[in-house]
């Protein structure tokens, strides 16, 4: 079972860390309605946490980063795939054990037991490609990992996001936090979004919120 607290959400940097995609490539993705985040704070592209992705979105991209950068799967072929496969949702990605033959998906037939090319659905031999979403798990907690003094306290550093103010620990600005917050979001919607967080930071958020007014 996944641990509840990195069930969260993830800005374009972190996804793109995580992932091993360039932000040029997730950016491309979203444009051409291929991979999109599944929450969008604010209209502004180039304002930090605009774009919001889950877990799930995380996963599935990890995937998609072995097929196209590792194993060079053309981008008409990941396309051919998800049209084919678009009965599955997303989980075409992330719930079926993958191959990749000749620069082709390959996936495994539940009836047959045989290997066979997505797109073109001629058989082929197996190549395995492993992607353990336990790496993803391991990865998220060593980037979310905090000392307790950082909690709640908001600082400014040189050449992250502007100067803005962040949550020290953090590249999360203290103003993405309070849009949610002014939206109606609850403490524990938030942390649920942004795992590395914790109440004291939502309560400082909260502060900083009040001292701007």
């Amino acid at each position: 079972m996944i641990n509840s607290k990195i069930l969260g959400a993830f800005s374009e940097e972190q996804v793109s860390r995580l992932t091993g995609l360039s932000r040029t490539q997730l950016r491309g993705w979203n444009r051409r309605g291929f991979i999109q985040p599944e929450f969008k704070v604010g209209d502004n592209p180039r304002q930090p946490f605009t774009f919001i992705y889950s877990f799930r979105d995380l996963i599935k991209l990890r995937v998609l980063n072995q097929l196209r950068n590792v194993f060079s799967v053309p981008m008409h072929e990941l396309e051919r795939v998800e049209r084919e496969l678009e009965h599955l949702g997303d989980e075409k990605w992330t719930s079926q054990k993958l191959w990749v033959s000749n620069r082709r998906v390959v996936f495994e037939e539940p009836d047959s037991r045989r290997k066979r090319e997505i797109a073109s659905k001629q058989f082929v031999a197996e190549i395995a490609l492993e992607v353990v979403t336990s790496d993803a798990r391991a990865d998220i907690q060593k980037m979310n990992r905090r000392s307790d003094g950082e909690v709640g306290v908001i600082v400014r550093k040189k050449h992250v996001h502007s100067s803005e103010p962040v949550f020290s620990g953090t590249r999360i600005p203290v103003a993405a936090i309070a849009e949610y917050l002014n939206l109606g979001f609850l403490p524990g919607d938030i942390i649920d979004r942004f795992p590395d967080l914790q109440l004291g930071d939502i309560d400082a958020a909260h502060k900083w919120l009040r001292d701007a007014a």
